[in-house]
């Protein structure tokens, strides 16, 4: 008997109606619990090759959150997860929600300095850490609301002087007690997560992520995907981000299949894990398909098992899609458009295919509605530029004890993304750049998207970002910065684009690197120190 899919309108967080599937859990551990008793002995996690139950997965849960509660924690404390991908991540996260607690998961890039923020802004009571992460930690007196450190074997060194002192060990405190078996008081409505943005511009803030939202975002994916119990999906993505905490380990347990576990990405190791795992779906940026391209042992792999690839932030090459079904023609390329506080995709393609607009991300999924404004708040016509206004059921909550930035970023039930996209009659959406880094150079507008993408059909291009470089005459020029596996012909390359765009939007000057781009805290292609860069040549190039 196939699944309930009406969708109804809710009225959602006092001030929202908004549509939503009418099959909605009461809370997350409650569908998850129901998911285990189904599956039983089916595997839901493997990591460094070993597999774990779903029966043993809602067991461990059970007794983190036995543990928690005999050291004082209760529903609607915060818990931040601060840790790499792995069963312990995994087990952790379920049993905060067992509790009826809020997770926070925080990158395991983050300095000591960002972690003191994070911990102190959403006044954390426990902290749940690989033990390869302890010297990140911040002194104890500088985050006095933390009363307790939970620490996850990760292999890295044994328990010594820099944990906290009273530091538990998770294995511990899971197995001195009788799993917690009371359902969690949180509705669906309730926070599940709170989840920081990247901050490239400010402090973070903290997206207020619901149960409900997880719910209808990850049945999304399940319903566009064809998501079944038979899938094992690699998790190679940081679980801290929303595409691996969403669009890898919620879906997988949603649907019953198994989450295949790697904490870093080597291109070889990847291809590895998929041919001797049978890994079926994984969910990457473009950057981690081209590296796959890139591996001399690529053609050598039986990658059968692997149909569907998932990917996002951008529109992928032409030239990557097409090379990708060459290598692997039971490979389904798929792209996506969303954000934190979308909690994920708001929009997916069908599988892409040669007639298929690649520069779009996709169409609307079910439930969620965009409104493409002009800068004095009016609808524009179909196919038209404009910023993207959001509504849906996945839409954070607001951010955490923050609300003015609640106050001008959620407006009328809508979430004012900072993308600047249309939708055209059709219904495909195009995001053509963030407000904040569109290049006006002399009054023409140039999106970095559009640049980016014919960039990328360049041969030996990785990944590549355009930013402003500014200039007393035009106000700003096109600069380009990319990573690329050999020297390219910067000559060759500006004609490339001369063929192919508009004269005002060939880059007027080209950095190329051995090095990957920088990258922010969530794994996100971070622009703020190129254009840095881009300003320090400026004014080099000025001095001169």
């Amino acid at each position: 008997m196939s699944r309930r899919r009406e969708i109804r309108y809710r009225a959602l967080y006092g001030d929202r109606l908004v549509p939503c599937y009418d099959d909605c859990p009461e809370n997350l551990d409650r569908m998850l619990v129901e998911i285990a008793a189904k599956q039983g002995e089916r595997p839901a996690v493997s990591d460094a090759g070993t597999e774990i139950s779903y029966a043993e997965l809602i067991d461990k849960a059970g007794a983190i959150a036995a543990g928690l509660a005999d050291r004082g924690l209760s529903a609607g404390d915060r818990v931040a997860l601060f840790a790499g991908n792995s069963f312990g991540f995994i087990a952790a996260l379920l049993g905060i929600w067992r509790l009826g607690a809020i997770a926070v998961p925080i990158g395991n890039r983050q300095t000591a300095a960002e972690l003191t923020y994070m911990l102190n802004q959403c006044g954390a009571a426990a902290v749940i850490l690989d033990r390869g992460l302890a010297d990140r930690l911040p002194q104890q007196d500088a985050t006095p609301s933390v009363k307790l450190y939970v620490v996850i074997d990760d292999g890295t060194k044994e328990l010594g002087d820099d944990l906290p002192e009273g530091s538990l060990e998770l294995e511990g405190l899971g197995s001195l007690h009788e799993p917690l078996l009371a359902p969690p008081p949180t509705s669906a409505q309730d926070v599940a997560c709170i989840m920081y943005t990247s901050g490239t511009t400010g402090r973070p803030k903290g997206a207020m992520l619901s149960h409900l939202g997880f719910y209808h975002t990850a049945r999304n994916y399940e319903l566009q995907f064809g998501y079944t119990s038979e899938d094992r999906m690699l998790l190679v993505i940081p679980a801290t981000h929303i595409s691996g905490l969403l669009a890898t380990v919620l879906v997988t347990l949603q649907t019953g299949g198994c989450i295949i576990c790697r904490r870093s990405f080597k291109a070889n190791d990847v291809l590895t894990t998929i041919e001797e795992e049978r890994v079926s779906a994984a969910v990457m940026v473009p950057a981690m398909y081209n590296l796959l391209l890139l591996e001399p042992t690529l053609t050598e792999r039986n990658l059968s098992s692997w149909r569907i690839g998932h990917f996002g932030g951008a529109a992928m090459a032409e030239v990557t899609i097409r090379k990708l079904a060459e290598a692997m023609p039971r490979l389904t390329m798929y792209n996506g458009f969303g954000s934190t506080e979308t909690l994920s995709a708001v929009t997916l393609t069908g599988p892409l295919g040669p007639n298929d607009p690649l520069e779009s991300v996709g169409k609307l999924l079910p439930c969620i509605d965009i409104r493409v404004l002009d800068p004095e708040g009016r609808e524009v016509e179909a196919g038209k530029a404009g910023e993207l206004w959001i509504r849906g059921p996945g839409n954070a909550i607001g951010y955490w004890n923050n609300p003015e930035a609640t106050r001008t970023s959620f407006v009328g039930g809508y979430w004012r993304s900072g993308d600047i996209g249309s939708v055209d009659e059709a219904g495909y959406l195009r995001v053509f750049d963030r407000i904040k880094d569109m290049i006006n150079r002399g009054g023409y507008k140039v999106f970095c998207v559009e640049l980016e993408n014919v960039i990328h059909e360049f041969s030996g291009v990785i990944e590549v970002a355009a930013v402003a470089s500014p200039c007393p005459v035009l106000g700003e020029r096109v600069h380009v910065f990319i990573h690329a596996q050999c020297p390219l012909d910067t000559v060759a390359l500006q004609e490339f684009c001369r063929a192919r765009l508009a004269d005002y939007k060939v880059p007027d000057f080209v950095t190329i690197s051995a090095e990957p781009l920088p990258r922010n805290l969530n794994g996100k292609l971070s622009k703020e120190p190129l254009k840095a860069a881009a300003r320090e040549q400026a004014e080099r190039k000025g001095a001169h």
